[in-house]
Order: structure tokens, then C-alpha cells, then sequence
């Protein structure tokens, strides 16, 4: 938070001198302007090459600045977003759900089970013995116990 309030000062500050700067560049165009009526045509031809690169040297300033900013908003947004993962991964660990690594591995390992069932189905014997009749267990009948008994 303390870094964010810093950072908007400094964009606040950095506002205020372009807007200040920009005031002064005005108020010296219109000195400019009002000389160049009393000197003549020289005179202002000078006064309109020192004013275009005032401008373009202005233009470059703020052109690095709006970089430097930029690039210092991407990098604090990658800085939030990695700190947002990892919030995240600990919170879906804590609550014990799977990882992409733990799935992958997982994957790999029914992967590897099929292929092993498969190897061993291939191993067995294709045209098995056929196994002799079970008989039912039927309860005898009374003559057919009493022809035992004998």
C-alpha cells in the first residue's frame, strides 16, 4: 500500500511539472510573439527554431517518463499476479485439491497399469482348458437317500 501511495505521488508530481512546464512554455510563446512583433521577422524566425526544439525536447522527456511508468505499472501488476497464484495454490493445497503435476503423474502411472494388464492378458493362455461341469448341489430326494443308505 505504502509502495502504491508512493507510486501515486510521483505520478501526481510528475503531472503537476508537465502541467507547470507546459504553463511556462505558453507564457514564453506569448513573450516570444510580442517581441517578435516589435524585432521583426529575425527575430522571430529564431524564436520559432528555439521553440520547436524546446518542444521536441519536451515531446522526448514525457515520451520517457510515460515509458518508465509504464513499465514500472507492467512489472507491479506481474508482481500481484504471481503474489495472487500463490495465494491461490496454498489455499487449493490447504484444501487438499490435486495439482496439474499430481494429475499428470497420475496419468502416467494409469498409463503405465494399462499396459502392464494388457502385457499380462497377452501372456495368458488364449484357448484356455475348458473346466469340467459343476454340479448343483440339489437337495436329494427320499429315495434317492434311501437307496444310499442301503
Amino acid at each position: 500500500m505504502v509502495k502504491k501511495l508512493k507510486l501515486d505521488a510521483t505520478d501526481n508530481q510528475f503531472a503537476k511539472a508537465v502541467k507547470e512546464s507546459a504553463q511556462q512554455i505558453w507564457l514564453a510563446g506569448l513573450g516570444a510573439f510580442a517581441k517578435a512583433q516589435e524585432g521583426g521577422n529575425k527575430v522571430f524566425e529564431t524564436l520559432l527554431r528555439e521553440g520547436e526544439a524546446i518542444q521536441e525536447k519536451t515531446r522526448r522527456v514525457t515520451e520517457d517518463k510515460v515509458a518508465e511508468m509504464a513499465a514500472k505499472a507492467t512489472g507491479t501488476w506481474d508482481k500481484l499476479e504471481h503474489v495472487f497464484e500463490d495465494r491461490v495454490a496454498v489455499a487449493m493445497h490447504s484444501l487438499g485439491v490435486p495439482t496439474r503435476k499430481d494429475v499428470d503423474a497420475l496419468a502416467k502411472r494409469v498409463k503405465e497399469l494399462a499396459a502392464q494388464v494388457e502385457k499380462l492378458g497377452a501372456a495368458a493362455d488364449p484357448n484356455p482348458a475348458p473346466k469340467p461341469a459343476r454340479r448343483s448341489a440339489k437337495p436329494k430326494s427320499e429315495s434317492t437317500a434311501a437307496a444310499n443308505a442301503e
